[in-house]
């Protein structure tokens, strides 16, 4: 007994996780519900037509009348589950109901009906252990229903039947009480169980898929997981998307940077590039990702080829709003990226190392022209240079101290 006490309490032990396993169980109890009640639909159905063929009209009437709120009860529920949100409250309103007609039925078969006022209620007990075998419910919520049907049974059992009959059923039905009131602890309990190792599981792999395609450092995706997407984009590209675009850029004489400042600096400079580089998403549906030492890439579709533009540009105005000192950078005080783009039509291509080479080679084309730009090339575009937001700065200021000089 005291073992049994101990278990009740998983269903207190850890909320969170209960009010999460009890979300998934739930789901399916409404898929069971709605079976349950069209089963119960059908089968009554059927014998109101026997019954009613054989002229037995009171009892036809019955069965029509468990038929026709079974079915109210099925369709009720499909028209719920189209829904995007159903409420705990509402599935066990649907699960009492369904138990309430479902015993009322067993026991008017067992008790009730005119050739059973002689025999065993064998049905009720087969009917009450079978209603715990459809759903997950909390054990309160189970042994509540099981107590309200066998009050229900057994004051019906002593006003109908002799003493004799009335004595068997009410015995049996304790103990079937009694059986019921085991599973329908036990089965939700092992289910509940099963979810929970499910939910760990599935937390576990979690975490080491995120360890094995999150940068440590930058926490921006890593190259693997950039393969992975690379791979998905030049295949499941949406019909409106015309080009895609893959982008490669790094950090403009990073090594120097590393060395004049230390290493700990530089994991600094990485990890506040790699934050403007993760805004890119939600500012412009840009996915990036950390590929190398200081590289990293860019993959985006573009409907208008004008827009790389604004890509670029938006790209070179935050980096050089972080206004990060580069003391050994000879094309501005601060940090600064070149950028090499490749733009391909969707559909064109399903191999990602071509692609990725060309826009690396865009990338040396970029740090060939200066460092500090983008370089833009395509298979049906001719190669052009954007220069950045910190370069045209940069220029501007010379212009003005030439110019104060003179």
């Amino acid at each position: 007994m005291l073992k049994i006490i101990n278990n009740w309490r998983f269903y207190t032990l850890g909320r969170e996780q209960y009010r999460e396993c009890m979300a998934k169980t739930f789901t399916s109890n409404l898929i069971r519900v709605r079976w349950a009640n069209l089963v119960l639909a059908i089968f009554a159905s059927l014998f109101s037509i026997i019954l009613f063929i054989q002229g037995n009209y009171s009892e036809t009437i019955v069965y029509i009348s468990v038929a026709a709120i079974a079915a109210f009860l099925a369709f009720y529920t499909n028209y719920l589950m189209q829904k995007a949100d159903v409420n705990f409250r509402t599935i066990y309103v649907l699960i009492g109901l369904f138990y309430i007609n479902f015993m009322a039925f067993g026991i008017y078969i067992s008790v009730w009906s005119p050739s059973a006022h002689d025999s065993i209620a064998a049905i009720f007990y087969v009917f009450l252990i079978c209603a715990f075998l459809m759903f997950i419910n909390s054990p309160v919520y189970n042994f509540f229903l099981i107590l309200s049907a066998l009050i229900a049974f057994i004051i019906s059992v002593i006003v109908v039947k002799n003493p004799a009959n009335a004595f068997i059923d009410v015995t049996n039905a304790l103990i079937t009480g009694l059986i019921s009131l085991y599973f329908s602890w036990l089965i939700p309990k092992l289910r509940m169980e099963l979810e929970l190792s499910a939910i760990m599981l599935e937390e576990e792999r979690n975490k080491y898929f995120d360890q094995s395609t999150i940068d440590e450092l930058t926490r921006m995706k890593n190259r693997r997981d950039y393969m992975i997407t690379f791979k998905r984009y030049l295949v499941n590209y949406r019909t409106t998307d015309d080009w895609i675009c893959v982008a490669i850029c790094d950090i403009d004489f990073f090594k120097f940077y590393n060395d004049h400042y230390g290493h700990p600096k530089g994991d600094d400079c990485l990890r506040a590039i790699g934050g403007v580089l993760d805004s890119l998403k939600e500012s412009l549906g840009v996915y990036t990702a950390r590929v190398g030492g200081e590289e990293f890439s860019l993959l985006w579709f573009e409907k208008d080829l004008s827009h790389i533009d604004t890509v670029a540009n938006h790209l070179s105005k935050m980096i050089y709003d972080l206004r990060i000192p580069h003391e050994k950078s000879t094309v501005s005080p601060y940090v600064t990226l070149s950028m090499g783009v490749y733009v391909e039509r969707c559909g064109a291509s399903s191999d990602v190392k071509p692609l990725y080479n060309l826009a690396d080679k865009a990338l040396y084309s970029a740090k060939g022209s200066g460092r500090n730009c983008t370089v833009v090339t395509g298979s049906e575009i001719t190669e052009y240079k954007i220069t950045s937001v910190s370069a045209e700065e940069a220029q501007e200021s010379q212009d003005q101290k030439t110019g104060e000089i003179i």
